[in-house]
């Protein structure tokens, strides 16, 4: 299978996913029950994303500056700081454990 082909595949089934997902009959989506799983994926799958890029490096486990970015990152949420400062604060944590060897 060549790349093209893998790249085709993949957006047909992304398609695919999201016209099923204006199939699904209407009373389905207004079950409260859904509204929570909905939440709890989407948690589940930004967090999955989040350790997934904080700790791998290829096949290997590693802790570098990113660990150093996540933490000052979760201390400035946890104290409720605006979003943009909290990016800020990540890149500049990670910046700076870089800078420092």
């Amino acid at each position: 299978m060549t790349l093209w082909t893998a790249i085709v595949l993949a957006c047909a089934a992304t398609y695919l996913t999201k016209l099923a997902g204006y199939a699904a009959p209407a009373r389905w989506l207004q079950n409260p029950r859904m509204a929570r799983v909905a939440g709890a994926i989407t948690v589940a799958l930004l967090s999955a994303l989040t350790v997934m890029n904080t700790f791998a490096a290829g096949t290997a486990l590693v802790l570098d500056a990113r660990l150093a970015a996540l933490g000052v990152a979760a201390l400035a949420l946890w104290l409720r700081l605006p979003f943009l400062l909290v990016v800020v604060l990540g890149a500049a944590a990670a910046g700076l454990v870089r800078w420092l060897g």
